[in-house]
């Protein structure tokens, strides 16, 4: 039990690492264009705060989409299993050993 808790705090560790490295780099490629167009701080300050926000938006559903593909299968999975036991409960003990 204690290596899956491991494993999942390295998926969160692994996603934050990922999304913010994401981030950093398109919002400072949005930054640079936009002042590399204008010199104008307003553009450049309005067009930050407009990548932040649709790159928030982004990776909160992607990742809903992720968590949300990752349930319906493994709950698939639990109803594959409940369907072969209740098929075959003998053949079912069997192949736990």
């Amino acid at each position: 039990m204690e290596d899956k808790n491991f494993a999942e705090r390295l998926n969160i560790l692994r996603a934050g690492v990922l999304g913010a490295n994401d981030g950093i780099i398109s919002i400072a490629g949005v930054v640079i264009g936009v002042a590399s167009a204008t010199s104008n701080i307003w553009f450049i300050l309005i067009s930050a705060l407009s990548a932040i926000f649709a790159g928030a938006f982004s990776m909160a559903g992607g990742e809903y989409v992720s968590v949300s593909t990752q349930k319906d299968t493994e709950e698939a999975a639990v109803a594959k299993e409940q369907a072969l036991l209740d098929r075959s409960p003998e053949s079912a003990r069997e192949s736990l050993y």
